[in-house]
């Protein structure tokens, strides 16, 4: 049976370059935030969020994820909400993708929010990315375009290193390419034996 490595790391860690190495190792990687943001175009997902935020947050019978973020961001009840709408969809998908690559012995499934959704439960085993806090801050402000305090709140809402690395098998340091992938290297060596 295929084994579902766990890939997570807060805003900024280097999660995206991780995945990415593991791809070129040949390693089948699902991105569960590129597929959730695909899965808000699904006809039944969006009358689900509307039926539950308004048409507020659609935009050409859309849902306009800038308005739907701004609803939830500082609103635990209905961020909850949300995501009782989108984790069982994005839940349901990955068991359709895993599917698919049964004939790897083992996939990555990379989720930003691994430990708070609770599907770590999932997974045979779990490498958290973690990278040093002006430096997270320093990729999403140059990636996202959007200033510290934003940044510090998204930090925020998430877990912490420590969190992460407590339940973690493998902990990546991304603070230099060449470094991060021969962590990754090792990593990749270890699991060939698993």
């Amino acid at each position: 049976m295929t084994k579902i490595i766990g890939l997570t790391g807060g805003i900024g860690s280097g999660k995206t370059t991780v995945a990415k190495q593991f791809i070129e190792a040949g390693i089948p990687v699902y991105i569960a935030d590129e597929e959730a943001k695909k899965l808000l175009h699904q006809p039944e997902i969006i009358s689900q969020i509307e039926t539950n935020f308004g048409d507020s947050v659609l935009e050409d019978n859309q849902i306009s994820r800038a308005k739907l973020a701004q609803v939830v961001f500082n609103n635990p009840e209905k961020l909850a909400l949300l995501n009782s709408i989108i984790h069982p969809a994005v839940k349901k998908h990955f068991q359709q993708w895993l599917n698919e690559h049964q004939a790897f012995p083992y996939v990555v499934r990379e989720a930003a929010i691994l430990f708070e959704s609770g599907t770590y439960h999932d997974c045979d085993l779990i490498i958290s990315v973690i990278a040093p806090i002006e430096e997270r801050i320093s990729r999403v402000i140059q990636r996202d375009q959007v200033d510290r305090a934003a940044v510090l709140a998204r930090i925020n809402n998430q877990w912490t290193d420590e969190q992460r690395i407590a339940k973690s098998d493998f902990v990546i340091e991304n603070v230099t390419p060449k470094n991060t992938e021969r962590q990754v290297n090792e990593i990749l060596k270890k699991l060939s034996i698993f």
